[in-house]
């Protein structure tokens, strides 16, 4: 048994190593929001981790020391007033000190206001529909036919040969670099929910309601996320991709958005 469990998380570790992209914490993102979360979310996780060292540390040593082997006898006091003051007072200071930091990185996620830009979500079974506002550009973002054809059954494609499979998109969502852009989102159908890890949003997409985010990429690159509320049958096939551009190449995509109009 012992065996088969070393074998096991050896071929895990494996694995694990051969998908470069595969990691356990989550990422830094490459907005100024996404780094401040993420730097929340290290805070709490060190608390958490000297919270456990000293609470575990004292069950270790209170076992070993106040054993009955070692002739041990219970205390024979009701309560401490002294500790129950000590630790109910330090809880609240650690909470204090979480609890300033984090909501000042909430109402900065809550601030879309003066924005650069703004798009117009609406999540459908199973795509996207985009619209810029201030601009005649709108359309669909569905799943790539490279990623459509794989998936489907007996389709004899492999999806490891699939490049981003099920991450790819027809029409991706492209932003200028350094913008505030505005996202508004709702539904059409269900609830859907725009989620893309590394601009630091997860935001649902509510029939009847608009919900509001915002955020402001600060690197050019490719950046993907997927529908995160269970939406239906084809609820892991509706993919995000968002380009970040410089601004003069989004101005240039816009304007052949709107030549093709």
């Amino acid at each position: 048994m012992i065996r088969n469990l070393f074998l096991g998380l050896l071929g895990l570790s494996l694995a694990s190593a051969a998908e470069a992209d595969w990691a356990i914490n989550m990422p830094k993102g490459v907005t100024d929001l996404s780094l401040e979360t993420y730097d929340l979310h290290m805070m709490v996780f060190w608390w958490c981790v000297a919270i456990g060292i000293v609470v575990f540390g004292v069950m270790i040593i209170s076992l070993i020391k106040h054993r009955k082997s070692k002739g041990a006898e219970a205390a024979t006091f009701s309560h401490s007033t002294t500790a129950e003051i000590i630790w109910t007072a330090i809880p609240v200071v650690i909470l204090v000190l979480m609890a300033v930091p984090t909501a000042e990185t909430m109402v900065k996620m809550e601030d879309s206001r003066n924005p650069d830009l703004s798009i117009v979500i609406t999540g459908y079974q199973w795509k996207w529909h985009y619209k810029y506002q201030d601009s005649n550009v709108d359309f669909y973002s569905s799943l790539a036919r490279s990623s459509l054809e794989a998936r489907r059954k007996q389709s004899e494609i492999d999806p490891f040969s699939v490049p981003n499979y099920l991450l790819e998109v027809d029409n991706p969502v492209v932003v200028p670099r350094g913008a505030k852009v505005r996202l508004l989102l709702t539904a059409n159908d269900v609830i859907h929910s725009w989620w893309v890890p590394e601009l630091s949003i997860k935001k649902d997409a509510v029939p009847g309601m608009v919900n509001e985010t915002w955020f402001r990429a600060n690197e050019t690159g490719t950046y993907r996320g997927q529908c995160a509320e269970l939406c239906g049958k084809d609820h892991g096939y509706m993919p995000i991709v968002v380009e970040v551009v410089e601004p003069e190449a989004f101005a240039a995509w816009l304007a052949s958005q709107d030549a093709e109009l």
